[in-house]
């Protein structure tokens, strides 16, 4: 035995002389020591331990038997053990950092603390929240007292539709005399604590100048005065001659602007314009004429003619280039001259130009003007909020044979709400729409065989069809004898 073990443990004798080799030696005792080290960095020498985590008393038979726990109460325990996925993440060595100066940063908190703003706050917006928030909670206390008791809350002592300033709250924003401006007003509203909500620039001007109500005219009364009704009339009259003026303008820059011509003119035009540029006989038989010609005129030996006449490199002489200089240099200096003769026209004629400056100044002010005004006219002008544009309804008017002198006999020419309607679209408050008439489908109805009457049929149907032919016939026949 003692042979075999020396023959284990012997040591082989190599040579290390080179890096590769030490790579054969046998390390496995150190690994085994280090590894033995590290555990108990890591879980603790048995000389440290405790008894209590060393050893266990078994007191098996002195256990009480074990409470049975509801679901609710095995939530509770396990809400409170850390979660199965963070265990892996928790640090359970014993070794010590190595690093004992070691700069320990603390994971910031993302967002905000409530609870530590409530018990303690440390800024002026902590305890602004909590007086907030204890307004808000005698507010909620309040009204589920009044529910409780049965009283009524009226939270509707306000008219919604009057229209209220927020600087008349604010001692010292509404200045006469125009110092503060409304967004300085707002600034200020903000930092005293009374902050409103921006609003877009529309709301705090008109866009229409459309009347909530527009009365009828007097004209359309049951009973008007005869003036009043003439002006209506004249009113519906000129609206009319403007809308037949309009018709015939377009009628007269389309439809009548072609001529009619008969369907036989028509296709001869056509057949001409298609034609255009094509030969006619009498040209084709004048240039195969003119052809035959040619070839009778041309040489018919077989001499080398060239197309293009021969080139021939004629160069300038020297006298030829001299005078081309002058000439460029005389050019230049009449050039020059004319710039100098222009320049002194100018100066002698400053007051012209000064004048053609302000009337072309004058000319774009007007320009200015004329588009401000076309701005503001437009700004409260019907706006378009959908696919059509507004138009004004037609006047309602009677005519003079139509009119009654009571409301029994009274010809009824206006509708309520078709007035409130466009009166709405008009005010920007609804698109503009038009009535939609869809076809309905034409649908083939057949008689059930339970609904037609008894004793029919197709047979019998197709009998007496053929039985009145037959008659029709046969009369017919009597008729030519």
């Amino acid at each position: 035995m003692a042979a075999a073990a020396s023959i284990a443990v012997k040591r082989k004798r190599i040579s290390k002389k080179n890096k590769s080799a030490w790579r054969k030696t046998d390390i496995q005792d150190v690994e085994q020591f280090l590894e033995h080290q590290r555990q108990e960095e890591r879980i603790g020498t048995f000389e440290e331990k405790q008894d209590a985590d060393l050893f266990t008393i078994d007191a098996s038979p002195l256990k009480a038997p074990p409470s049975l726990l509801s679901i609710k109460q095995k939530r509770k325990l396990n809400a409170k053990k850390p979660m199965r996925t963070h265990l892996a993440l928790e640090n359970t060595s014993k070794v010590q950092d190595p690093i004992v100066s070691r700069n320990h940063v603390k994971q910031k908190q993302n967002g905000r603390n409530i609870e530590q703003e409530v018990r303690n706050p440390t800024k002026p917006r902590h305890r602004q929240a909590n007086s907030d928030r204890a307004s808000y909670y005698e507010k909620m206390e309040k009204r589920a007292t009044d529910k409780q008791s049965g009283k009524r809350v009226n939270n509707m002592e306000k008219d919604i539709w009057i229209e209220e300033d927020f600087r008349d709250k604010i001692p010292g924003l509404k200045d006469e005399k125009g110092w503060i401006s409304r967004n300085l007003a707002l600034h200020i509203a903000g930092n005293v604590g009374k902050k409103l909500v921006k609003t877009h620039a529309s709301l705090h001007h008109k866009t229409t100048k459309a009347k909530k109500f527009e009365p009828p005219h007097p004209g359309m009364s049951y009973n008007p005065t005869l003036r009043a009704h003439q002006e209506l009339i004249d009113t519906v009259v000129d609206r009319e001659t403007g809308i037949i003026k309009k018709e015939q303008h377009l009628k007269r820059v389309t439809t009548s602007m072609f001529s009619k011509v008969t369907p036989e003119e028509r296709d001869k035009r056509r057949l001409m314009e298609m034609s255009e540029g094509m030969p006619d006989a009498e040209q084709e038989q004048e240039a195969a004429g003119e052809e035959a010609d040619e070839t009778e005129a041309k040489p018919t030996d077989n001499a080398y003619t060239t197309i293009n006449a021969p080139v021939e490199n004629k160069k300038k002489s020297k006298q030829a280039r001299s005078k081309e200089l002058k000439q460029k240099e005389l050019e230049r200096l009449h050039q020059v001259k004319k710039a100098l003769k222009k320049q002194t026209a100018d100066l002698n004629r400053i007051k012209s130009i000064r004048a053609e400056l302000n009337e072309e100044a004058e000319e774009l002010n007007e320009l200015k003007k004329r588009r401000k005004q076309t701005v503001e006219r437009k700004k409260f002008e019907p706006k378009r909020l959908g696919r059509h544009k507004f138009e004004e309804p037609d006047l309602d008017v009677n005519m003079p044979e139509d009119l009654a002198g009571n409301l029994r006999n009274v010809k009824v020419e206006s509708n309520l709400l078709t007035d409130r309607f466009k009166l709405l679209q008009k005010r920007n408050m609804l698109p503009t729409t038009v009535a939609v008439t869809r076809k309905k489908s034409k649908v083939k109805r057949y008689p059930r065989n339970s609904h037609k009457e008894a004793g029919t049929s197709y047979q019998d149907l197709r009998d007496q069809r053929k039985a009145a032919a037959a008659a029709a016939k046969a009369n017919k026949d009597t008729i030519k004898i």
